[in-house]
């Protein structure tokens, strides 16, 4: 397939939060083509990368998905929102949000300290519906993130609970053993994954470990918090429109 043409057609369903079918509809995407595709998409947005992010990070999504391997994408300056900050909901096409769990990085790749994250994730297909190459390729449906405090990094990580909140409410109870049995080992396949493709971290880079929970729908002008225990919190505001 042109990875030309595929980076277009997500480029362009990005900027213009326009849903598009699967890039597998149109013929075969394997899984080491859309890698190439989501590095070209990251470089034609333009923006420093920032860190790395992790997915399929649960064995329930793995298995749902039919793989046995985490997969990765890229992390850039314009996904980065302050905490408590907003995302313009009216700029995603279907947003969704998880918890995770944040390392920062220092020069050698290596965590330094630890913080409570809240993704935004935006598939941009149709239906939020897509085999492993499409959303390998398109970027793992990136869309925002926020990073709560951060903090040294604890004895463990295996097992701390995880609430989400929209609005005040509860809609989502979980535990980082969800991460890969410890969010530590998501972070390792990380870094591995990342040097294989030829990355390097710099100082600072973030890496998010991968989803706590499962993923919900981010209304517009809602409020978010992501508690994790013993690290504390994260927080957003989705824009109305208008």
């Amino acid at each position: 397939m042109n990875v030309a043409a595929l980076v277009e057609r997500l480029h362009t369903a990005a900027r213009t939060a326009t849903a598009i079918p699967r890039l597998t509809s149109a013929g075969d995407l394997d899984v080491a083509t859309a890698y190439q595709v989501q590095a070209e998409l990251v470089r034609r947005h333009g923006e420093r990368l920032v860190g790395i992010k992790m997915g399929l990070t649960s064995r329930a999504k793995m298995q749902q998905m039919g793989v046995d391997e985490v997969i990765w994408g890229r992390l850039t300056e314009g996904m980065w929102v302050p905490d408590g900050g907003a995302v313009a909901h009216d700029r995603m096409i279907h947003p969704r949000v998880e918890p995770e769990v944040a390392f920062r990085l220092d020069a050698d790749g290596e965590p330094v300290a630890v913080a409570v994250a809240c993704e935004v994730i935006d598939s941009r297909y149709a239906d939020f519906s897509f085999t492993l190459p499409d959303v390998i390729a398109d970027n793992t449906s990136a869309a925002a993130f926020v990073v709560g405090p951060w903090r040294p990094l604890p004895a463990g990580l295996a097992n701390l609970g995880v609430l989400l909140e929209v609005d005040g409410r509860v809609v989502q109870t979980g535990s980082t053993a969800a991460i890969l049995g410890d969010p530590l080992r998501a972070l390792a396949r990380g870094r591995e994954l990342a040097r294989a493709a030829g990355l390097m971290a710099a100082p600072g880079w973030v890496v998010l470990a991968g989803a706590a929970t499962a993923a919900v729908p981010l209304p517009a002008g809602s409020r978010v918090r992501v508690v994790v225990e013993d690290l504390g919190t994260a927080s957003l505001t989705a824009t109305a429109p208008g």
